[in-house]
């Protein structure tokens, strides 16, 4: 077991004026300056803050500055485990005993740039994650604000060195609260965690016995029931039930069935693999992200628009199915427009993919759409001889016109990217009544296209919702400008809060989370179980 960091630290604050090279002999200067050189040669970033530091120590000086630095540093090491974070890779006691060892210049000169090395490392952990997602999940477009080495490191120099270290993680309200949930449960997980898993399949309302203490004392455990004696599934439990489900997003209707006791028997352990993924996946967008922004969290198959962390205008979606190629990626842009009564210009990938074979085996399948070709003329189809073609070598396209039956709807809403993916509406009402809504190519298709329409315009019309309308009813494609462009988040959260504080979790939908725990867990990140 792991005790509580902060009885941890002291020790640190031990560590002592190791080294005194400001009052050595020259030549013992020269020797630790040199060494500082050598250690620094294949490291641009670093040799040139040493080069413009005339290679004086940062952290291996006899005076306070020095002494505070590596307090601070060691410090921040030694809990690092807390930001699920591979603790052992800074290993702080062999840093420490590393320090104490170094008597000689040049030893106290290697020293030198491994601490810096190693803060660098932590820096760029802490900050902006241990992993780089596209290489793990091509589908994740996230571009990860990576930070210069060479400004973190002077900057550092010049800062109060704890607060420089402090402000590192995201400072996001959401990083935050994840990370009391972690501490909360790593102090549970060392008592006990949720306890026995329920023995049975299902159960329902008017059970009894001993399956049922197990229920009860596990959403206890979780805290969804309040501390209750009772041996029966009563209305007390089914209400604990009902709330366990609404944290889960599965349908709130009170019965512990096959689907939610499994989510009821999941073990903490795993909970909190999908709490540490979730905090690194926060690191990845450690940057503003706009006092109003839009929130597309596909696990959770909504999309929200957020104004100073408060969601005011939440929707239903539907993602991309779980076929690999179909799969929404997740990226940030922002929305410039929208476009009322809009074309749908079917992507390459489905013309060919889909109805050129339709198209080959009946030359009027797909009616509804018009086949163009590159000059965007509408081609008749008598004269398409769709047989004559390969997917390589089909030389048009198709589209469909603005009307209520449109793949799009009678609304989209655009942030052009090069993914080809955008929010919009559709014809396909009666697949907002799924609990998991994969069903779509890629794009993000909303249960509530024109009130969203209608948050988005309220900053710039009076009358938002006439105004809407207004264009609607011409028929005709209409493109209206954001006058304030707002930025798109589409993540992908199989854990994060509620702005209470509160867990949700949801089902890894695309098996993305586990892959990134997998990788998490290569890399050294464990699951913790403090005391205290």
């Amino acid at each position: 077991m792991i005790r509580a960091t902060g009885l941890v630290l002291a020790r640190f604050i031990l560590v002592a004026c190791f080294f005194s090279v400001a009052n050595s002999a020259s030549a013992q200067v020269t020797a630790f300056r040199q060494a500082v050189a050598e250690s620094v040669a294949r490291d641009t970033e670093l040799a040139g803050f040493y080069r413009d530091r005339e290679f004086q120590g940062v952290w291996t000086g006899s005076d306070s500055a020095a002494r505070n630095r590596r307090n601070a540093l060691l410090t921040a090491l030694a809990d690092a485990g807390a930001h699920g974070l591979p603790q052992a890779e800074y290993d702080p006691d062999r840093l420490m005993a590393e320090l104490r060892a170094a008597q000689a210049p040049a030893q106290q000169g290697a020293m030198e740039v491994r601490l810096s090395q190693v803060f660098l490392q932590y820096a760029r952990d802490v900050q902006t994650g241990i992993l780089t997602p596209g290489r793990e999940i091509d589908q994740i477009k996230r571009e990860v604000p990576l930070r210069s080495r060479l400004s973190t490191i002077n900057a550092f120099a010049q800062s109060n060195p704890a607060a420089f270290l402090r402000s590192l993680p995201p400072s996001s309200p959401e990083y935050g609260r994840l990370l009391v949930e972690k501490l909360r449960m790593e102090q549970q997980l060392a008592q006990g965690g949720y306890g026995p898993v329920v023995p049975v399949g299902s159960l329902a309302p008017g059970a009894s016995g001993a399956a049922v203490v197990a229920l009860r004392d596990r959403l206890i455990a979780m805290g969804h029931l309040g501390r209750t004696a009772t041996q029966t599934y009563d209305a007390t439990v089914q209400s604990g039930v009902q709330r366990f489900q609404q944290a889960m997003g599965l349908s709130v209707d009170g019965v512990a069935g096959s689907s939610t006791m499994e989510q009821i028997n999941m073990p903490m352990e795993r909970r909190m693999q999908s709490v540490i993924v979730a905090m690194e996946r926060e690191r990845w967008i450690n940057r503003p992200r706009g006092a109003r922004h839009i929130w597309v969290n596909l696990t959770d198959f909504t999309a929200a628009i957020v104004d100073n962390d408060r969601v005011t205008f939440s929707t239903r979606s539907v993602i991309g199915a779980r076929d690999v190629d179909r799969r929404t990626p997740e990226f940030s842009d922002v929305m410039d427009h929208m476009v009322i009564n809009p074309t749908w210009y079917v992507p390459r990938s489905i013309v060919v993919g889909e109805y050129l074979p339709q198209l080959q085996r009946n030359p009027g399948a797909v009616s509804h759409l018009d086949v163009t070709d590159r000059a965007g003329r509408v081609v008749p189809r008598g004269s398409v001889n769709a047989s004559a073609y390969t997917a390589r070598t089909f030389p048009y396209a198709m589209r469909q016109g603005p009307s209520p039956r449109n793949a799009l709807g009678l609304v989209k809403f655009m942030f052009p990217n090069k993914y080809n993916i955008y929010l919009h509406d559709t014809p396909a009402k009666n697949l907002f009544g799924q609990s998991v809504r994969a069903f779509s190519h890629g794009c993000i298709r909303l249960n509530d296209p024109f009130d969203f329409a209608y948050a988005l315009l309220a900053r710039q019309e009076g009358n938002p919702e006439a105004f809407f309308q207004s264009r609607l009813k011409t028929g005709s494609e209409t493109r209206v400008n954001l006058n304030e462009p707002v930025p798109v988040h589409i993540v992908y959260r199989t854990a994060f809060t509620h702005v209470t504080g509160k867990l949700q979790f949801r089902s890894d939908i695309y098996g993305r989370d586990a892959q990134i725990w997998n990788a998490l867990a290569r890399e050294g990140v464990a699951i913790r179980a403090v005391q205290g």
